[in-house]
């Protein structure tokens, strides 16, 4: 579960209200409103292009010259010190951009802990309770004392989920979380957010292209296109014609999963 220094929460985790974004002159986001709650799950769909990363992004303020407004928990994120905002949301960035540092996994894992050092004290009494937590909840234990430059795909990924558990917060943030895994790494994947959020109550969002993994995964989804919010609610009623051709303009079909129930989609063309 995720290790978290201040156990209280409201109701509302973040609010967008407006939020419009531009970079290098063009519009990335436009006027992006939604709420999500303490323990949401929300899957960020879109195309290529659509804003998904950017959100994110603002979202940890690695971008600033956004406009609208944006509360966390209720207060306003530009109110929050860089500090504050790292002990209550922690980014999992996509795994084609993660960087392999010369470090053990678990030496890794314990630089996630920076929000909670202090200028007499570097390393606290529970960070090591949350570092080992965090190893043993991804089930990274065995690859401890590896070098990240040494570990797969999957294994690094499962690394860099570890070090945000560490981290702490109410909010989890991950991009493309299972892109460029084999099927096996990206079900392990699955299964571990999908553990984290029922465990710890975490607010879980994560951007997809994957229709499907949205569905799967339950909860709710907002869908972007061209920086604009072309929907927002339950992931499944998102499954039918008209919805997914204005988010992707492209056509689809549609089959039952016999398993779940789940009604998941196919690109039109592809064979049946």
């Amino acid at each position: 579960m995720l290790f978290r220094e201040s156990p209280g929460m409201t109701d509302a985790a973040l609010e967008l209200e407006s939020l419009s974004f531009e970079m290098n002159g063009r519009s990335v986001l436009r006027d992006v409103s939604v709420t999500i709650n303490a323990g949401d799950r929300w899957s960020i769909i879109g195309p290529n292009g659509a804003g998904k990363s950017t959100l994110l992004k603002c979202l940890m303020r690695i971008y600033t010259a956004w406009s609208g407004k944006v509360r966390l928990f209720g207060r306003p994120l530009e109110n929050f010190t860089q500090r504050e905002l790292a002990r209550r949301i922690a980014y999992v960035p996509q795994p084609g951009n993660v960087v392999r540092f010369p470090y053990t996994v678990r030496e890794f894992v314990s630089m996630a802990r920076y929000p909670y050092a202090t200028p007499f004290s570097a390393h606290r009494a529970g960070d090591t309770a949350a570092v080992e937590s965090a190893l043993a909840r991804t089930g990274v234990e065995d690859l401890a004392n590896r070098s990240l430059t040494t570990l797969s795909g999957g294994e690094l990924q499962k690394a860099y989920i570890a070090g945000a558990l560490a981290q702490g917060g109410d909010i989890l943030l991950l991009d493309e979380p299972t892109a460029f895994l084999d099927y096996r790494h990206q079900a392990e994947v699955i299964e571990l957010l999908q553990q984290i959020n029922q465990e710890s109550g975490a607010a879980i969002l994560t951007v997809t292209h994957d229709v499907n993994t949205a569905i799967i995964t339950g909860g709710s989804a907002l869908a972007l296109r061209e920086g604009a919010v072309v929907f927002s609610g339950v992931v499944s009623e998102l499954a039918c014609e008209k919805k997914l051709g204005d988010v992707f303009g492209a056509s689809f079909r549609f089959l039952e999963d016999t398993a779940t129930g789940l009604r998941l989609v196919a690109p039109q063309g592809m064979p049946a």
